[in-house]
This record gives structure tokens, C-alpha cells and sequence, in this order.
């Protein structure tokens, strides 16, 4: 029976037809546009990801300048050996041949050249040039060089805690390296090459490069030369001191920069101790920045500052000192036990007098001298741009009684860090502003391209008088043979101090001292300040004038050289004297001699007789030089 087909029933099956042809053209059109245009991107990546096998090209760090723009620190290329286990046609050969070139265990080698159920197995990191030349010259299958980066140290252990160390795969772990990696650690690239389905490459394939981007560059205020001359300054006062640790720290008073800075013990950045993890982990502490100590006399300066700005003493104040003072029922006693007996505020400074600041502290009161405290940021952080700064230590002003108050005035029951400390120095004695300190000069791309500059904070502490004044006190303090004898012809200050350590249960350590000074050059207008601590010092003092001062006097000595700064008075000359012998004594007649050869003395002890005298007689010394007696 045949089936008529009417015109309208036609048009009615074409329609549909149509129809159908325009839903599935439509669909096909979503389809494509979701998959060329929406997912287009990430269907792409799937895809390279399976017909290419990709090694990584680790883009070089970021070097470290000093000031001046002495390299300091470099990244270099070295090679990452890989391996394809399915395309090694002798494994044992092949193991045995890198586990001795490269220095490998030969079975876990062999686990990886033979394994041919992974794409690829690294072998070895930051292989040397020379190494992976030879590797690439025996054309052995499977095997693979990717560049890589390692990092050089030119001058291995300086600026050790300051720029600090990466690991073996580029990531900063220690110092700058660390707290600067997002800055130092750049952009990585690729190598890819063509593969099968099992992933082994395809013979003549195309292989595509995606080049890295070098990290930013960063310029230290550091200036490398004066760092020198400091590490060599603490390496030797570690070592004749037979310290526990000692620290130092050279800063323009100025601009508040920190042109040198170091700790001792440390270590060659080429080769952290990374077998010993407490030693990698202590060495690696920029103590002074991360620890805070009790001051003791360098303290002196703010609170002579401080008195000085209110008007509650001047250069003619008389003070008196019999050795101790009784506040709140307590006896303080003053470091020298027989007393500095009358003496005005310029002998008390330069005698460190103990009594003297604790009456100064007691004039100002609580709430003048914490505001001062405050202004000059006491207990709290200076915002220096090096990770793990401690704020310091202060009494709340509320517990705060008097007999704190004294102490406080003379260094004690206050923690502060050194470089804390030193910032303020730099705002008492360059006319008054202290500044943020900082590390980092700037830091710039790879085209140049300024990326961070550190943000400096100014605020006013005291007024250009009151530094003037203080600037004379810091003069007179270390040149006890009259002007310029401190360091011979140069106008250098300073402060000496010398402060008692704490157990874990908060008492005294017996015979734990630390010991320190503090110098300024020139002195009038300081350009340079130089600090230095030295912890439990063990060779037989430990008063900062004998322990630290020293030392001071030897940093300004070599910078003075090497730069060729001329002495402030060419004529002056520091008389040399033989060291009198004076063991077994009467006190007051081993003083007199001691007085009469113009040599300044430390006192460890009470009694009437000199048991000990250091240095022993007969040693070449200049007068003005500190010597201790032991009664």
C-alpha cells in the first residue's frame, strides 16, 4: 500500500529535519566554544602535558652588593642530573658509572636508572660544570642535564648573619637570603621536548625553551671594607678574650645605615655546618639584633641625656660618692666600692659613677624619665629590616619604685638589644633625630628597575644643645690623658660598660659579665659609631674599659689608615710607660704609683692588699691605658 505524501506533510518533515540539523549544529557550536574558549587554556596544558616531558630551568637569585657596589653575593650556573628509566638500555653499567661520578649510594642509583614506572628520577642537584660536561659528553640514554643555580659567597664568612645562606634548591633559609627570598628568588623557566605515550622522546622532535627571569639585586649599606676590618677586630677579641660569643657593630650616627655587623662564633657561607644543627642554628643569630642584654654604663648616655635636656643637672653639678646609696632600705653599691668621693658631672661621667646616675634618674622621677624612655624607644622594636628583632625589656611604669628608678639610671634592671641601643646613641649624638635603622640600601630588578627602598623614620629625642653637651661628655669619658689621647691625634669618644648576666630563675650569674663599649668619631660631630660586646669574657677581666675599649681603640686605628684620615693634631703624641709592679702593695700606695705612671686602673674586690695586677710588670704600655688590680 503505498503512502501519499502531501505537500503540507513534507514541509512539516523537513521542518523537523531542519530543525534537528540546527539543534545539533547549535550544540556542536556550544561544545566547541566551551572547549576551544572556556576550557580552551586549561585543555591545552593537559595536552602538552602528554605528548612533552618538561625539566625545570631555576632562574639565578638575586646578588647581594655592598654600598659601594662590591659583589658580595652571586648566583652561578650549576646542573640537575636526571634520569628516564625506560629509555637507559644498560642500567647496572649506567649506575655504577654516576653513583662514582657523583659521589652516589650505587643500589638506590640503581633503583632510579632502572625504574621504568615513572617519567623521571632526579639523581643530583647543582652539579658543577665540569662534572656535568663529562656526563654530557658520553651521550648515555636517558640521562639528562637541566641548568640549575648555585650560589658563591665571595668573602665566605663575612656578613655572615647579616646576608645568611639558601639551600640546595634556591630557597633563602638564613639571614636576607630568607626574610628577602620573594625579592631574591626570581622566575623560573622550562626546557620541553616531545614524547610518546610511554613518555620516551621522540627522536628529531622540537624541543621549546621558556627562559627564566633573574631575581632582584639588592645593595647593602654594608660597606665590604669596614667590615673587614671589623671581623678581623672580633675574631681576635673572641679569641685573646676567650669569649662565649662576642658581637659588633659599625653604623653612620648620621643616617643611622649599618655599615659593618657581625657575631662571632660564625661559619663560611660556602659551607654552613649543616651536619650540626644547634651550631647552624646559634652562628646564624644576628645577636645584635635578636638578643637583648642588661646595658649597664653605655646606658649612662641616655639617662645623662635625658637630665641634661630637663634641666635638672649641668656641667658643674657636684655629686657625691661614697661608694654606695641607700634607696627605698637597699644598699647600691657604686663599681668601685671605696668611692669617686666629690666630683662634678663631667668626672662622674668619665668616671662612670654609679651614684651620680642614680641621683640623676631620682631628680627626673618616674614619669619624666619614662617619657624619655618612651621617646627614645626603649622596650620596643626599632624596625630594622632583619627578621627576629627583639624590642627589649622595661618595668612597667606602674611597678616602678625608686630604688628601680636608680638602678634603671645606671643600666640595670632595663634589657635592651645592641643595636636598639646604638640607634639611640646615633640620635643623642648626631643633634638629636633618631632614625630607623636599616641594612638595605635598595633593591632593583633585573632591568634595573628600583622594586624597594626601606622606609626611614625621623623623630626628634633631644635638642641640638643637649647632644653638644653630651657629644663633650663622650670626649672627655675615653681621653683621660686630655684631648685626642685615646686614640693618638684623634678626636675619638666613647663609653665603656660593664653589666652583670642573669640564670634561668632570674638571679644573678656568678662571674658572668657582659662587657662593652661604645665609640664615637669624630667626637664633636659624629660620623662613625662602633659598638662592641663581649660576652663572658674568661681570660682574667672582664671590665668593659679593659675587655672591650681595647679593642674600639684598634677598630678606629685600621679605619683611620685605610682610609688615610688625618690625625686632628699631627704633634700629639701618647707617652709610652712600663707596667709597675705593684702585687703585694698597700692599696693606697699601689694607686699612687699606678697614678703617678698616668695609667687608669679598674678595682676587682675589696681589701687592702693587691693580690693580682693585670698586665704584669714590665709590659709596654701608653698612659691613659686601664689596668686592673685585684684586692
Amino acid at each position: 500500500m503505498k503512502i501519499a505524501y502531501t505537500l503540507h506533510s513534507l514541509q512539516k518533515r523537513i521542518k523537523a529535519v531542519f530543525l534537528v540539523l540546527v539543534i545539533l549544529v547549535l550544540s556542536l557550536s556550544i561544545r566547541l566554544f566551551i572547549v576551544q574558549i572556556i576550557n580552551g587554556e586549561e585543555l591545552q596544558v593537559k595536552a602538552t602535558d602528554q605528548w612533552t616531558r618538561d625539566l625545570k630551568l631555576t632562574a639565578p637569585r638575586g646578588s647581594f652588593f655592598d654600598t659601594t657596589g662590591d659583589s658580595l653575593a652571586v648566583s652561578y650556573t650549576t646542573y640537575d642530573v636526571y634520569v628516564r628509566g625506560r629509555e637507559v638500555k644498560n642500567a647496572e653499567d649506567t649506575a655504577k658509572y654516576l653513583s662514582t661520578l657523583l659521589n652516589l649510594n650505587y643500589d638506590k642509583t640503581l633503583s632510579k636508572v632502572s625504574n621504568k614506572n615513572i617519567s623521571e628520577s632526579l639523581l643530583k642537584m647543582q652539579v658543577e660544570a665540569e662534572i656535568a660536561e663529562e656526563i654530557y659528553a658520553k651521550k648515555i640514554s636517558g640521562l639528562y642535564l637541566t641548568e640549575n643555580v648555585g650560589r658563591y659567597y665571595i668573602y665566605g664568612n663575612l656578613l655572615t648573619q647579616l646576608i645568611g645562606f639558601s639551600s640546595v634548591d634556591n630557597v633563602g633559609q638564613a639571614g636576607l637570603e630568607a626574610y628577602l627570598d620573594n625579592y631574591l628568588k626570581g622566575k623560573d623557566g622550562y626546557s620541553y621536548v616531545q614524547s610518546d605515550l610511554q613518555g620516551k622522546e621522540i627522536g628529531e622532535s622540537i624541543r621549546y625553551y621558556v627562559s627564566g627571569i633573574a631575581g632582584n639585586d639588592v645593595t647593602l649599606t654594608a660597606n665590604s671594607k669596614i667590615q673587614i676590618i671589623l671581623e678581623r677586630i672580633l675574631e681576635k677579641a673572641y679569641t685573646e678574650q676567650k669569649a662565649k660569643s662576642i658581637s659588633g657593630i659599625v653604623m653612620d650616627a648620621q643616617t643611622s645605615e649599618i655599615l659593618a655587623i657581625s657575631s662571632k662564633p660564625s661559619f663560611d657561607l660556602n659551607s654552613p655546618p649543616r651536619n650540626n644543627l644547634i651550631d647552624l642554628f646559634e652562628q646564624s643569630k644576628m645577636k645584635p639584633v635578636t638578643d637583648t642584654y642588661e646595658p649597664g654604663s653605655t646606658f649612662k648616655i641616655l639617662t645623662v641625656a635625658a637630665a641634661l635636656e630637663e634641666g635638672v643637672t649641668n656641667f658643674n653639678d657636684r655629686f657625691y660618692c661614697p661608694g654606695y646609696r641607700i634607696i627605698d632600705g637597699q644598699r647600691i653599691k657604686c663599681w668601685k666600692s671605696i668611692g669617686h668621693g666629690s666630683q662634678t658631672l663631667v668626672e662622674a661621667f668619665a668616671n662612670s659613677c654609679n651614684c651620680c646616675f642614680m641621683d640623676l634618674a631620682l631628680r627626673l622621677g618616674v614619669d619624666k624619665f619614662y617619657n624619655y624612655l618612651q621617646k627614645f624607644g626603649i622596650g620596643q622594636k626599632t624596625g630594622i629590616t632583619i627578621k627576629g628583632e627583639s624590642g627589649g625589656i622595661v618595668m612597667p611604669k606602674n611597678n616602678v619604685k625608686n630604688v628601680d628608678l636608680a638602678r634603671i639610671g645606671f643600666g640595670h634592671a632595663v634589657a635592651v638589644t645592641p643595636i636598639q641601643l646604638l640607634s639611640i646613641v646615633a640620635g643623642i649624638t648626631n643633634g638629636g633625630y633618631w632614625k630607623t635603622p636599616t641594612v638595605i640600601k635598595e633593591i632593583r630588578d633585573c632591568q634595573g628597575n628600583l622594586t624597594y627602598v626601606p622606609t626611614i623614620t625621623t623623630k626628634n629625642i633631644i635638642s641640638k644643645q643637649t647632644s653638644d653637651m653630651v657629644n663633650q661628655l663622650l670626649e672627655n669619658a675615653e681621653n683621660k690623658q686630655g684631648k685626642y689621647s685615646f686614640v693618638e691625634g684623634y678626636n675619638v669618644g666613647g663609653k665603656t660598660g660593664t653589666a652583670q648576666k642573669y640564670d634561668e630563675n632570674g638571679k644573678i650569674a656568678s662571674g658572668k659579665y657582659i662587657s662593652s663599649f661604645i665609640g664615637t668619631y669624630p667626637a664633636n660631630q659624629p660620623k662613625y659609631l662602633f659598638m662592641i660586646m663581649v660576652d663572658e669574657a674568661s681570660a682574667g677581666a672582664y671590665y668593659g674599659s679593659l675587655v672591650a675599649a681595647p679593642y674600639g681603640k684598634e677598630f678606629f686605628k685600621e679605619l683611620f689608615e685605610f682610609y688615610d684620615i688625618k690625625k686632628d693634631d699631627e704633634n700629639f703624641i701618647v707617652e709610652e710607660v712600663l707596667m709597675p709592679q705593684v702585687t703585694g702593695y698597700p692599696l693606697a700606695e699601689a694607686l699612687s704609683i699606678i697614678k703617678t705612671n698616668g695609667l687608669n686602673y679598674e678595682l676587682d674586690g675589696e681589701g687592702s692588699f693587691i693580690k693580682e695586677q693585670l698586665p704584669p710588670a714590665g709590659t709596654r704600655l701608653h698612659k691613659g691605658d686601664t689596668i686592673l688590680l685585684k684586692i
